[in-house]
């Protein structure tokens, strides 16, 4: 194992360097044994589903281009782009060395070695895939963000907001839950592939970033009163929830970390919480608006899959299929929820990330099968006779999101005081796509055309603001 520096030993390690009668400790580097069965297997496994992973930003990138206005849509796309950029950046250089340091609460250590040492915990991953699949959750988790605060926030703070998520905040909820020697991680707590981890973190900093970053013009009026807007082209935002679905496979049986008989049964468990959250979200929206809305269900269909992101390994078939249902309801309901609270959040990403992830930790405290684990022996959940796993999962959850809200809110409210945060009034009104980037995502015509809207709007805008 490599030498490891924490949090605490940080300074002791520094005083024994400088002495010069200290001993020094010799590195001694795990490297994979090519003789063992199935070696091959389970890291092309994982670098597919690395692929797949990242390759989920485009689906990112749809959904939410979709959902919001044209005069936004490069911006929107760029933004995703960032993500990966940024994310893969700040992970290499920083947030692996925390995530994986092997620290209760927070340490640091340099992980890049030989290309054939063994990853963290396993016998058979090297460390180079292991940290591409891990990169590509890093990534993902950033990008939850990027919908919540669209049309409104300037690139420059998106641009550091990211880096620090992907570097500094996320790599520490990692290191408590997938790091060997997490608090979590050794108290038994539950997230296969982070309903918690990715999810929650990203759906709380959403939060904290929209109510500090505050709603788009005139998405609400001075009553108080919703005014939707919406988005321009929902073949896209559809086109995207089905390549997040797709991907969605290797999400969640990659998080097995090998080519197991069990990914099997992830994959069959992630599917029914998808179909099943699309089923939830359909009986919510014809109940609720009297019509299946089309966006209202795709994002079913994505909150079925957050709830059942942590315990896809732990759930048989219809436990899947029930925590997918109640999942699709929560996040199409949220959304309806947050306009009753002034929350504007233009692509649903809150409820769908932070509610269902939410959901999704604590559904493994009561629906977790023992069985559902191949050989048995799985922990279990309320239904099955234990309360010890639902009491681990709240004061995880609980302890993940107050780290991430007060240490995002910081961060906006920087952000915020060195005017970094919001655009001004007349950019988000012409668009960022020509305020921020001066390159619109569509053909002169369309532009001509909308910027003659635009003017309008502005003048209408600054009437009604600013009369008097």
């Amino acid at each position: 194992m490599k030498k490891r520096i924490t949090g605490l030993t940080a300074f002791a390690a520094v005083l024994m360097q400088a002495t010069p009668v200290a001993a020094q400790a010799t590195e001694v580097v795990e490297r994979v044994d090519t003789s063992i069965p199935g070696v091959f297997a389970d890291n092309i496994f994982i670098l597919f589903c690395a692929m797949f992973v990242i390759f989920m930003q485009a689906g990112f990138a749809m959904v939410e281009a979709g959902l919001t206005r044209a005069k936004n849509a490069a911006h929107m796309m760029l933004k995703n782009l960032l993500d990966f950029v940024v994310g893969a950046s700040g992970f290499a250089l920083v947030g692996y060395h925390i995530a994986f340091s092997g620290s209760a609460w927070f340490g640091f250590t340099w992980l890049w070695g030989a290309p054939d040492e063994l990853a963290q915990g396993s016998s058979t991953l090297t460390l180079p895939v292991h940290f591409l699949f891990q990169m590509g959750f890093a990534a993902a988790t950033a990008t939850i963000v990027s919908g919540a605060v669209a049309e409104r926030v300037q690139f420059r703070a998106y641009f550091a907001y990211s880096a620090m998520l992907s570097a500094i905040i996320y790599p520490i909820v990692v290191s408590w839950v997938w790091n060997e020697g997490g608090w979590l991680f050794n108290n038994g707590y539950v997230d296969l592939a982070g309903s918690s981890v990715v999810h929650g973190v990203g759906g709380v900093a959403a939060l904290v970033g929209a109510k500090i970053l505050g709603p788009r013009i005139g998405r609400f009026d001075e009553d108080g009163n919703s005014n939707p807007i919406p988005g321009h082209n929902v073949p896209l935002a559809v086109l995207g929830v089905f390549i997040l679905l797709v991907s969605w496979f290797a999400f969640n049986a990659g998080s097995v970390l090998s080519a197991d008989i069990s990914v099997g049964q992830v994959a069959a468990v992630t599917a029914m919480g998808a179909a099943f959250g699309g089923l939830g979200g359909t009986m919510a929206t014809w109940l609720t608006l009297k019509v299946p809305d089309v966006t209202l269900i795709g994002n079913g269909v994505l909150g079925g899959l957050v709830s059942i992101t942590a315990g896809a390994l732990n759930y048989n078939i219809f436990g899947g299929m029930i925590v997918g249902f109640f999942g699709g309801i929560i996040a199409t309901t949220g959304v309806l929820a947050l306009d009753k609270w002034k929350i504007d959040d233009p692509v649903g990403a809150i409820p769908v990330h932070l509610f269902c992830g939410t959901y999704g930790v604590l559904a493994v405290g009561i629906f977790a099968d023992p069985n559902a684990v191949i050989g048995g022996g799985g922990p279990a959940g309320l239904i099955y006779g234990g309360v010890d796993l639902l009491v681990t999962q709240a004061i995880g959850y609980a302890s993940i999101a107050g780290f991430v809200a007060i240490s995002s809110g910081a961060m906006f409210i920087v952000l915020r005081e060195m005017g970094w945060l919001r655009v001004s009034v007349e950019e988000e009104m012409i668009g960022l796509d020509i305020a921020e980037h001066a390159l619109p995502a569509y053909n002169d015509d369309f532009v001509d055309y909308t910027a003659e809207l635009v003017d309008d709007e502005i003048d209408a805008f600054y009437e009604d603001e600013f009369a008097g």
